[in-house]
């Protein structure tokens, strides 16, 4: 697929998909297409029994969304909706995340955007300037080599908030996106990134999948809430039973149920174990509750 004008090959797969929405209508008997999908820098291309359809990535207006016009649409439980703005085409592959992070590599990758960072740190604004920036997905988020020479990683899993809007950038309006995320350090960190209003839509659907696995909406019982609000004041893994005057065992069994809701990671084998992002999250939400 490569070309001379800087067109190279994301990904080939198999795949199955679907006109959901044709000139802004909604097709009620959607059916899928079993085929092969080529994907590019430059475009996405279906080929399947009936013929083969190229639609260039430049004509992309948006990426995800359900359309589950009928029963055989909600079944599938993964794919990748692209709104083209009059017609929306479905595309479920074999290996659903790794397609849709191809969609974005294709989109985003060796892109340059503006990013001011930090723009917070720990709660005081800093006075930092804006500077250019290139994108690189991969498999955890998003990484950003700036102009001066640092690198910013944005795991997906240590996002925990993202705000839109537009803010003056160098004496032109344009989207920002603000991140708030955590450092190597655990520090609190937010993050500015602007660019134009199409290559920050990308970016925003990109990175709001961190902050929808950082979301405090999680089923917590009155113990795991006491556990993590013991956490988030400092106390020790292994001094929680004594601290809550709980069994040993019972505090494993909410360990174990707390990992298993990614709101700790497990340190070591010992049961020691930290607040991630999303766990300090819900441990300070659940302490305004209280």
């Amino acid at each position: 697929m490569a070309t001379g004008d800087g067109e190279y090959k994301v990904t080939d797969t198999q795949a199955r998909f679907a006109v959901a929405v044709r000139e802004g209508r909604a097709i009620n008997d959607v059916s899928w297409t079993p085929g092969r999908v080529l994907l590019s820098n430059r475009r996405l291309i279906l080929a399947g029994n009936d013929g083969k359809r190229t639609v260039p990535l430049s004509r992309l207006e948006g990426l995800g969304g359900r359309h589950d016009a009928n029963q055989s649409i909600a079944r599938v439980s993964n794919y990748v909706s692209f709104d083209l703005g009059e017609q929306v085409l479905l595309v479920a592959a074999a290996e659903h995340e790794s397609f849709e992070r191809d969609v974005y590599r294709a989109l985003l990758d060796q892109r340059t955007l503006l990013a001011k960072h930090p723009a917070v740190e720990g709660g005081v604004v800093q006075d930092t300037g804006w500077e250019q920036a290139r994108v690189k997905i991969d498999e955890n988020g998003l990484g950003a080599a700036l102009e001066g020479g640092a690198f910013v990683e944005f795991d997906l899993d240590d996002i925990s908030g993202l705000d839109a809007a537009r803010r003056t950038v160098d004496g032109a309006k344009k989207p920002v996106i603000e991140v708030s995320h955590t450092d190597d350090g655990d520090t609190s960190i937010e993050t500015h990134l602007a660019g134009t209003p199409r290559r920050m839509r990308f970016v925003e659907s990109w990175l709001r999948k961190g902050e929808e696995r950082s979301s405090t909406n999680v089923d917590l019982s009155s113990r795991d809430r006491e556990v993590l609000m013991a956490l988030y004041s400092g106390v020790s893994p292994f001094e929680i039973p004594a601290f809550l005057g709980s069994d040993v065992d019972e505090v494993e069994e909410t360990f174990e149920r707390l990992i298993e809701l990614e709101v700790v990671e497990e340190v070591r084998v010992r049961r020691e174990v930290a607040l991630n992002s999303r766990g300090r999250n819900v441990a300070s939400e659940a302490m305004n509750e209280q």
